[in-house]
């Protein structure tokens, strides 16, 4: 019996890192276009740029548990 390749270990092993479209976080936060596009501008919300602009859903929670908290404070 052979083992997998070790890529194959290391994809299964690592959690899949879930990536927003900046549509998909509009409609979660019920905001507007220039709204998010500025929260990305100003580092508030984290993203990753290529092709596309992609948000983590991470950083998303993230934002928000932030948010809250300055609303509590």
């Amino acid at each position: 019996m052979t083992s997998p390749p070790t890529a194959v270990l290391h994809a299964e092993a690592a959690p899949a890192l879930d990536l927003l479209t900046v549509p998909q976080v509009l409609a979660r936060l019920q905001l507007g276009r220039s709204t998010v596009y500025d929260l990305l501008r100003t580092g508030q919300l984290a993203s990753i740029t290529g092709r596309a602009r992609r948000i983590p859903a991470h950083a998303l929670t993230d934002f928000i548990r932030t948010r809250l908290e300055q609303d509590a404070a």
